[in-house]
């Protein structure tokens, strides 16, 4: 018999990451918990049991309902009320219709009458299940905070008040919340997903007297606690101002003061749009939040593609399949005008004109569009990009190194980046990231070996040569630097270093409080206000006092301080179509860089016309577009989402016995030495302690780790990570991943991911360990040895991964530092008589163990792992063929299995040399 979530104990507050599934669990078994009652009755022990129960639910929803404008302070009241006085049956209706309306959405779309005597017949369907044509025609929905510590009385005055100031033609439509102080409007704006707007009234206080402490955490997310403290009533309203800019720039916020509102408009007020003296205005206020809300709402690319579609035009230009033509007269492809509707075609051009725009010359809405992108990532430029962050990052790399520079690069980085460097004849100095041999993955580059790499440099005499820092942020896997430090320490040895941040999947960060302040552009933003502080000047000059003479050693031990006149010169780019919402290759490049106006802005532009086509895809510009626009207004709901259906995804593992068999997800502590977690945190979650507080880490560590990524050890099944992703997850369940390794699988989450898809993971994860006890319980005694053999096999005998090796004397200009000429490499093995062919097998290994120096001619890239583990003009060490031996993977980029690993002769070596003329 099934028991009632309602008659079993609550699981504990402590159970749940955040409060926004906290309280909608807590409304679905309240809902659950009436259901039972308005059945069995208030009488007896059951009954009794369930009041208890219902009233343990009110006293937990009571303190996280307060921060939502529906259903609202006085509903939630009036429905405890209804239990108070044993009124089941309307206590029934109504909370079956919040809590319908909750998990529907239905609240966002029309007004929800709660009385029992109240006629509610319309469907609760699913926001997800309406068209969305039907969906479009509707007006958005968003809530206002308003912060002022007031009666019922007044409060209600305020609502009213708003609420008069509504006309039929508004675009929008918004509710107001009520709550008293500065941390409860820090609470409401971390919590709260529907706030788009937040007004500041002189009535506030500080402290919150909600002592919840799911919600209280949110407050220790960028430790305001000590902030806060010291400041005095009069600051109240500009410092709330100040921090909801900084935890959510996106946000409105509007002030209203009884000070001189001309000395208040003078100070730094965050993103507050506009500040109002005794404002009793309320219509003014209304239609300033509505003007806010839509100027993020804007989309001048995708508007303007879309009027150009209704336009009647005559094509007499390229694309055929322009206005749809080619597709409606065909009497053969009529299946693909059905598949893909008529305003694909409709908005499919060559033209620039009618409204639209060019992406290689944007004057007009694409223009625009980039200018809102900038806005909404906090670059000073952005550029959109039609065909991936592959040509984003070659795009960038062309416009900022020309031939002969030194540049310094995460080995393990992408391959676009590597081809980068082949276009643009950089000297490239490539850096090793720490190695996870377990795992068959790499780490990232510590801090310390990138200051050693300068170091080197400098002591040559050619840090003058050093132009870029190039780095992955975040990893495949999920590690993210502390890219303020990195940035201040490399600045305070070369003041105008430039760095190359590739955030391909990162997109999503900037809105998300925790993460923000570990990407590109929030720190290029942070340090420009830090360089031009006294504090920063006086640190420097003292530590630079401290080391005078200092060697080496000294410098790779201490904390540098950057000099105040350095330039901050940042780059970004994002791959928008892996992270947030965008058609696929729909990529960014953001700029943040106090010289581009004056040095780079030509070049970039051509390297821009270089790698652009002219005739890019205007529905990947049109994704864009509208991506930016969700972020800026949901995408902080979003974010929060999917860093909670992650962690659900770790606790579920972590508490499942059958799955701890079998499985193990790959914590924090696994995948970063100890030495670069300072805050010493390991994991996110125990089962003996629960949740982990990760602010704290994401402030100091020097590597974090994403939660967003789950990376899943999968040796224990006997199976390899290729063979478990394709045969087991994909082929069997449905389950597409993009990453492995030799144990390892890698599920990420997303925007669009859903509890109902965590759900079906855990499901199909316990069914194959249950197919798994099944198959061992009935395997012989030899059976069971081969599977504990193959599970040794992946766990314990893993490959070490390689180091870097070095480039050819050939290929280098000097012995003292090891940057390569990786651009000359790759065009003299163009010369098929320079180059031949060495079968990989054990005579080749003997070979290399005895000191026979093998060059390689190309890029060989492994898939997993998906990094190159040679260049050209890299000798082929030992350990490197070891490895590649080792591997058992489907593909391998730029090797022929029949012919072998491609090498230089002998001959082609000693008759070359990149020093010469």
């Amino acid at each position: 018999m099934n028991v009632p979530a309602s008659e079993k104990g609550l699981p504990s507050i402590g159970d749940y990451y955040s409060a926004t599934q906290l309280r909608a669990d807590r409304w679905s078994a309240l809902r659950e918990c009436v259901e039972s009652l308005r059945l069995k009755g208030v009488d007896g022990r059951s009954g009794q049991r369930l009041v208890q129960t219902a009233e343990k639910l009110f006293q937990s929803l009571a303190p996280i309902e307060s921060y939502w404008a529906f259903p609202g302070h006085a509903a939630f009241e009036h429905l405890r009320r209804l239990l108070e006085t044993r009124n089941i049956d309307d206590l029934s209706i109504s909370v079956r219709r919040v809590a319908r309306a909750l998990t529907s959405g239905a609240y966002r779309r029309r007004h929800i009458p709660l009385g029992a005597d109240e006629i509610d017949s319309e469907d609760y369907e699913d926001e997800s299940a309406i068209s969305p044509e039907a969906r479009a025609l509707g007006r958005p929905y968003f809530e206002v905070m308003i912060v002022d510590s007031v009666n019922e009385h007044q409060e209600r005055f305020l609502r009213n008040a708003l609420h008069r100031a509504r006309r039929p033609e508004d675009p929008f439509h918004y509710e107001p919340v009520v709550v008293p102080s500065v941390e409860d409007a820090l609470i409401g704006i971390l919590f709260n997903h529907n706030v788009q707007a937040v007004v500041v009234r002189p009535g506030l206080v500080l402290k919150s007297h909600n002592e919840l402490p799911l919600l209280k955490k949110y407050l220790d997310t960028l430790g305001t606690e000590g902030e806060v403290e010291h400041i005095t009533p009069s600051e109240y309203g500009p410092e709330a101002c100040r921090l909801i800019a900084r935890m959510r720039p996106e946000l409105d916020a509007y002030l209203v003061t009884d000070r001189s509102a001309e000395e208040i408009a003078g100070l730094d007020l965050g993103r507050c749009r506009r500040v109002f003296y005794n404002q009793e205005d309320f219509m003014e206020l209304h239609l300033n939040i509505l003007r806010g809300v839509g100027a993020r709402f804007k989309t001048p690319f995708f508007t303007a593609l879309k009027e150009y579609s209704r336009q009647p035009t005559g094509v007499f230009h390229a694309m055929p399949i322009s206005r749809g033509k080619s597709i409606t007269r065909s009497h053969w492809i009529q299946d693909m005008g059905a598949f893909y509707g008529p305003n694909i075609f409709l908005a499919e051009t060559s033209a620039t004109s009618g409204g639209l725009d060019s992406l290689l010359e944007p004057r007009g809405p694409i223009k625009e569009a980039q200018d809102m992108a900038a806005r909404a990532f906090g670059s000073k430029q952005t550029f959109f990009a039609t065909n991936g962050t592959s040509t984003c990052n070659k795009i960038v790399v062309q416009a900022l190194c020309k031939p002969g520079d030194i540049v310094l690069v995460d080995r393990d980085c992408h391959k676009s980046h590597h081809y980068g460097m082949v276009l643009a004849g950089a000297h490239v100095v490539y850096m090793d990231s720490y190695p996870l041999h377990q795992y068959s993955m790499y780490g990232a580059v510590p801090l310390r070996e990138i200051k050693h790499q300068l170091l080197k440099l400098k002591a040559a005499g050619k840090l003058d040569k050093v132009r870029m820092v190039l780095l992955t942020n975040c990893t495949f896997d999920g590690i993210v630097y502390n890219v303020q430090r990195v940035m201040e320490e490399c600045l305070a040895i070369k003041r105008d270093l430039i760095f190359l941040w590739d955030e391909a999947w990162f997109a999503f960060a900037r809105f998300n409080p925790t993460y923000r302040q570990r990407t590109a552009m929030d720190v290029a933003n942070t340090l420009r206000e830090c360089l031009r502080t006294p504090e920063t000047a006086e640190a420097w000059e003292k530590q630079q006092k401290e080391l005078e003479g200092a060697d080496d050693e000294t410098i790779l031990n201490t904390r540098l301080v950057p000099p105040p006149d350095a330039r901050v010169r940042a780059y970004g780019t994002q791959s928008t179509h892996k992270t947030l919402t965008s058609l696929r290759q729909g990529s960014m490049i953001h700029v943040n860089d106090q010289d581009f106006k004056g040095e780079v802005e030509q070049a970039f532009h051509e390297a821009y016309m270089t790698h652009t086509s002219t005739s890019p895809n205007y529905q990947i510009i049109a994704s864009l577009d509208v991506g930016r626009r969700q972020v800026e207004l949901e995408g902080f709901e979003f974010t929060q989402r999917q860093v909670e259906s992650a962690m659900s995804i770790r606790r579920a593992i972590a508490t499942h016995p059958l799955l701890l068999k079998y499985f193990k997800v790959i914590t924090a502590g696994d995948m970063i030495p100890e030495e670069y977690r300072e805050s010493g945190v390991s994991s996110y979650y125990e089962t003996d302690q629960g949740w982990t507080d990760i602010a704290n880490s994401w402030t100091t560590d020097e590597f974090v780790l994403d939660p967003t990524r789950v990376t899943l050890a999968v040796g224990g099944t006997g199976w390899d990570g290729d063979t478990f992703k394709t045969k087991i997850l994909m082929d069997k369940y449905g389950i597409q991943i993009n990453k492995t390794s030799r144990n390892t699988v890698l599920f990420m989450t997303n925007i669009g991911t859903t509890r109902s898809s965590v759900a079906y993971l855990i499901e199909v994860l316990v069914e194959i360990a249950k197919e798994l006890d099944e198959l061992l319980d009935d395997a012989s005694k030899m059976e069971k040895r081969s599977f504990e053999n193959r599970v040794s096999a992946l766990v314990e005998h893993v490959p070490p991964l390689p180091d870097f090796s070095h480039f050819h004397p050939a290929f280098r200009y000097g012995d003292d530092t090891p940057e390569g000429d990786i651009r000359a490499a790759f065009f003299l093995a163009y010369d098929e008589e320079k180059c031949d062919y060495i079968p990989l097998d054990d005579k080749l290994q003997t070979r290399l163990e005895d000191g026979e120096e093998l060059v390689s001619t190309s890029f060989i890239i492994p898939y997993p792992p998906g990094f190159p583990i040679l260049v050209p003009g890299q000798v082929i060490s030992p350990e490197i063929l070891s490895f590649m031996r080792a591997l058992d993977v489907s593909e391998i980029h730029g090797f022929r299995a029949d012919l072998g690993l491609r090498v230089f002769t002998k001959e082609a070596l000693k008759g070359f040399s990149c020093r010469e003329p």
